[in-house]
């Protein structure tokens, strides 16, 4: 059944559609900061914490969004939004959306040519903090979509967070954030692994971490000059070392000895087998980006190689 709309509400500075706990945080340091916010939810109760707290709530999404020039989507995913905002197209139209779901890039596209054809001006924000780090400058929120947008969202969007800005292309903040996870999530992957390892000669995954935590913390000193490799795509420079050298198969082993799966290590494993065997064995270890690289340019890289 279609949503039906109350009696409209008095005008707010923003309108907040999803109450999980991010959006809860983003909707309360609004208020903190002296903004006015209309907030909706699919379940109306989570909406009473921030209604005690000055938010008026709307009864459907084209009444939340009627009532704000710039409208906030915290969902849980690109479907949830489509269906969100579905109804409230009309109402949209000449507003800002500002959508800080999780999406893929290609999603934050599709979203923002969705947005283009109902006229609504498209801001899309990729969240890098949990909500506790929300109203401090512990944590980050990368947009990308309109820049006009951007800029002049900008003193409210700052309230929440540290605020960068990443280009028009709506889907390259989504890019960044998901590249940056995927290195935060593969170390985590790799101190389970370990604790894994060592779990099974008695030592705890606590004593394991006291231990991990400032190695990992000295060795993401070595980013810098890797990324220089990368980037200048000279793997021969002096003083790397090489791949040959970097074997890991004795981790792998020793994973494997212990009754401990070696996948997280097997996998990196591959990598420099992979470019070993293109003929880069006396490249550095640097060179198995050339592995990661899309399709097409590690065809060609290794292909000139072979």
């Amino acid at each position: 059944m279609p949503e039906t709309t109350r009696n409209p509400l008095p005008p707010t500075d923003v309108s907040l559609l999803g109450l999980g706990a991010m959006g809860s945080a983003l909707a309360a340091t609004l208020l903190a900061s002296g903004r006015s916010v209309t907030v909706w939810n699919r379940t109306a109760g989570r909406a009473e914490g921030l209604a005690a707290q000055g938010a008026r709530t709307a009864g459907s999404v084209p009444e939340a969004v009627a009532a704000s020039p710039v409208v906030v989507a915290c969902l849980l995913d690109l479907p949830s939004v489509q269906e969100t905002l579905a109804p409230a197209a009309d109402e949209l139209r000449g507003r800002t959306l500002v959508n800080l779901t999780t999406t893929t890039p290609d999603e934050a596209r599709t979203l923002a040519s969705w947005a283009a054809g109902h006229g609504i001006v498209h801001l899309d924000g990729a969240v890098m903090a949990v909500p506790a780090m929300i109203a401090s400058r512990e944590g980050r929120i990368l947009y990308s979509g309109s820049r006009d947008a951007y800029d002049a969202l900008l003193p409210t969007l700052d309230v929440w967070s540290t605020s960068e800005y990443h280009g028009e292309d709506a889907g390259r903040a989504s890019l960044v954030d998901l590249a940056m996870l995927s290195g935060m999530y593969q170390m985590f992957a790799g101190f389970f692994h370990g604790a894994a390892m060592v779990a099974s000669a008695g030592m705890t995954a606590s004593d394991f971490a006291a231990r991990q935590a400032p190695f990992l913390a000295a060795m993401t000193h070595g980013l810098a000059d890797y990324a220089k490799v990368v980037d200048g795509g000279d793997y021969t420079v002096p003083g790397q070392q090489s791949l040959d050298f970097s074997d890991l198969s004795h981790i792998v082993r020793t994973s494997e000895e212990q009754g401990v799966d070696p996948a997280p290590i097997a996998a990196v494993q591959a990598l420099i087998s992979r470019q070993i065997a293109a003929g880069h064995g006396g490249e550095g270890f640097p060179r198995i980006y050339e592995s990661l690289r899309a399709t097409a340019s590690r065809a060609s890289t290794e292909g000139d190689a072979a």
